[in-house]
């Protein structure tokens, strides 16, 4: 009798094993995500003065507005072309990244030629905070305890420039407070804690940035 083959679930590495189940999975909202993770606003923001500047030197160095024109015309397509591939490139890792949380870890797979997953257990994550947007999508970031995980195996769900001890981002999550509800109550359960609500307000609630229990 032949093994029957068992696939993996999306998302995940393996079969789940017994006992464990999925409590949520969802992918990034994609234009949040190209927007946070590769900076769309502030690259477009200095594409637009650089344009300015460069109309303006045009027009004050000759006068005409056919002299501006011409500077705007090998000026604005390669700074067009700059943001449509960000743009693009936020799309696909979109795509192709799944945040999941089991009952016993966090799974987060990214990557285009080649995907890479990365497994948290509860036991390595200290704490957990979200970040809500004004796009209605959410942040959730991880602080872990125990070996550091490589910033290279992370990105680009992960907090930029924190190169030293790498934290995991859950990155433009829609309907992040129900996210943050499910994976309280897991992390609440799995340290033998008092399950109560996902989330706490913290003194940043400024920025409406809260902390799940771990």
């Amino acid at each position: 009798m032949s093994e029957v083959d068992v696939q993996a679930p999306k998302g995940l590495p393996e079969p789940l094993p017994d006992g464990e189940r999925i409590l949520w999975q969802r992918s990034p909202r994609w234009w949040p995500y190209a927007r946070r993770v590769f900076k769309i606003n502030s690259i477009a923001f200095y594409f637009t003065a650089l344009i300015c500047w460069i109309a303006g030197a045009a027009y004050a160095g000759s006068g005409e507005l056919s002299s501006v024109l011409r500077s705007l015309s090998w000026a604005i397509p390669p700074a067009a072309g700059v943001l449509a591939i960000l743009a693009l490139l936020g799309w696909l890792y979109a795509k192709t990244s799944i945040y999941t949380v089991t009952d016993k870890r966090i799974v987060i797979q990214s990557g285009l030629a080649f995907p890479a997953m990365i497994n948290l257990p509860f036991a390595q994550i200290d704490k957990a905070d979200l970040k809500i947007q004004s796009d209605g999508t959410g942040d959730i970031e991880l602080s872990l305890s125990g070996p550091r995980v490589l910033y290279s195996m992370l990105w680009p769900n992960v907090r930029l420039f924190r190169i030293g001890r790498p934290k995991p981002l859950m990155s433009a999550i829609p309907e992040p407070q129900k996210a943050a509800d499910v994976l309280g109550h897991a992390l609440s359960r799995e340290h033998d804690a008092e399950p109560s609500s996902a989330t706490e307000q913290t003194p940043e609630d400024s920025e409406n940035r809260r902390t799940m229990p771990a």
